[in-house]
């Protein structure tokens, strides 16, 4: 390979190639350091937003007694110092005042739970690893709080065919390193992996870095089970990759955000680990570029291609001014990470190569690196994965997740950097241009009212313009649900609040979230 980028360099000379070529399948692991913004306490969403509180009763003391009876002590949170992390969201951008935390360990124990809750119409909210960027993942007023990070068992593989069984609270790196070990990965790849559940993962059907190639969780998962509000189980746990028979009901929880019941288990398809992995990490000079790059990449790459990325300058000023990370190459207005994965390292090598001779050689690429070095790519990767923690550096983020066509991807950014102007700290994007889904963000010093209302609906309407979705892979949660509409037709979402009305009709999953006022 050596050679061959030699050969490259000489026939295209105002070109700059780094190459590191040992290695396999490169780990990415990412501690976020929040100590920079967790100063001082968020304010309340009930203060914030304009909402009531729904008709639900009020946690009392002899609820806690009869949850202390079901579960240990300390399964039991009620101190305030606990609670803050349970109540607030990764962003620090909404906040609830819940004042009791369950963590059940199985899914008996969860059944109990909202017997209880619905007997006493106690609103819940369902919490995984509370990564969520939509405010779906915890408490607007005082909900009960039902953690599952002490639902985390594997109950089993079947390595014959690749299906995984096991509890909601499961991290998902944690899953992905026992696959590993078996000649298995999980089909999904977050930036949170180190920190999410694979119930949370499931329950707002997240995209990530994976999607080009292994699809959404909705092909992923094979079978689930769910805990309903009443406390009644619905078992669709199976394992099996083709079954026609009736409603193919999981995929009402795939997605819902925990509005239509509690994910207990999870059977999940896993595919083969590759036997190799090599990243290239790209400077280019025009979004038309990044566009015509990815599509050459399709073409040339095809079935090796994994991952296909996209960053633009100011996200990369974000990321190594904030976090001291540095980048490999110069800078550019535009920069791609592009993932070839596959059970052949010459061969695919050789194919990787021959994309880049020739996106190079035309001067659709500008510079790049090259590794399949397994520590040189987590720090590739760390430059495109650690950009949603520097932007919290600057200040308060206003961060949309939205699929947009690729002839209008960067367009969004550029009007609303257009019609923000100076008034904000940074506008910038990143995202997954393999599948369309842009992560525009927006930062200020501090929460702006009259810079949110400049932002919203405005980038819905623009995103409704051109057909796109205002939310790619986050979920609506509570931030979004009131836009809905933006994306879906009312006769849709009059169907979604009937299937509400049917499995919760108290209202008590996860209220205030995903479905409009």
């Amino acid at each position: 390979m050596l050679k061959q980028m030699a050969q490259l360099l000489s026939r295209a000379p105002r070109n700059r190639l780094i190459a590191v070529t040992n290695g396999f399948q490169s780990q990415r692991k990412f501690q976020l350091d929040t100590s920079a913004w967790h100063h001082a306490k968020v304010e309340l969403t009930s203060k914030r937003y304009p909402i009531r509180r729904g008709d639900f009763s009020q946690i009392n003391p002899r609820d806690i007694e009869y949850f202390r009876g079901l579960l240990d002590s300390h399964r039991v949170i009620t101190e305030e110092n606990e609670l803050e992390g349970y109540n607030t969201d990764w962003l620090r951008t909404v906040r609830g005042v819940s004042s009791v935390v369950l963590k059940p360990r199985t899914t008996e124990e969860v059944v109990t739970i909202m017997k209880h809750c619905s007997e006493r119409k106690l609103a819940v909210c369902p919490q995984g690893g509370n990564t969520g960027l939509v405010g779906g993942s915890v408490p607007v007023f005082d909900e009960v709080v039902v953690s599952t990070a002490l639902m985390n068992k594997i109950e089993s593989l079947d390595e014959l065919s690749g299906v995984m069984v096991c509890q909601s609270g499961c991290v998902l790196e944690t899953l992905d390193n026992y696959l590993s070990e078996n000649g298995l990965m999980m089909p999904l790849d977050l930036g949170a992996k180190g920190s999410c559940h694979i119930g949370g993962n499931v329950s707002t059907n997240a995209g990530g870095l994976r999607l080009l190639r292994y699809g959404s969780l909705h092909g992923s998962v094979l079978g689930l089970e769910a805990v309903l509000a009443s406390g009644e189980v619905v078992d669709c746990l199976s394992s099996l990759k083709k079954d026609n028979t009736g409603y193919d009901l999981k995929h009402l929880f795939i997605g819902s955000e925990g509005t239509l019941g509690i994910v207990t288990k999870v059977a999940i398809q896993c595919p083969t680990k590759p036997r190799s992995v090599t990243l290239a990490f790209l400077g280019l000079e025009s979004f038309d570029d990044v566009l015509n790059t990815f599509k050459e990449c399709k073409a040339k790459l095809g079935e090796i291609l994994s991952s296909c990325e996209f960053i633009d300058a100011s996200s990369m000023e974000c990321v190594t001014q904030n976090l001291n990370l540095k980048s490999p190459i110069e800078p550019y207005p535009f920069y791609m990470l592009i993932e070839a994965a596959g059970s052949n390292g010459d061969h695919d090598e050789e194919k990787l190569n021959n994309f880049l001779e020739e996106t190079m050689g035309s001067g659709m690429v500008s510079d790049g690196t090259v590794s399949s070095e397994p520590s040189r790519m987590m720090t590739l990767w760390a430059l495109r994965e650690r950009i949603a923690e520097a932007l919290l550096h600057d200040g308060y983020t206003y961060k949309y997740d939205i699929s947009i066509p690729l002839l209008d991807f960067y367009k969004v950014v550029e009007d609303m950097r257009e019609r923000l102007g100076d008034s904000v700290v940074r506008c910038c994007g990143y995202g997954h241009v393999g599948d369309g889904n842009l992560h525009l963000n927006i930062t200020t010093r501090e929460y702006d009212q009259e810079i949110f209302h400049r932002i919203e609906p405005f980038v819905y309407e623009r995103t409704s313009q051109v057909k796109g979705s205002i939310s790619a892979e986050h979920g609506l949660g509570f931030k979004k649900r009131n836009y809905i509409g933006y994306s879906k037709s009312d006769n849709a979402v009059h169907l979604m609040k009937q299937l509400k009305k049917m499995m919760d009709p108290q209202g008590i999953l996860n209220p205030y979230k995903v479905l409009p006022e």
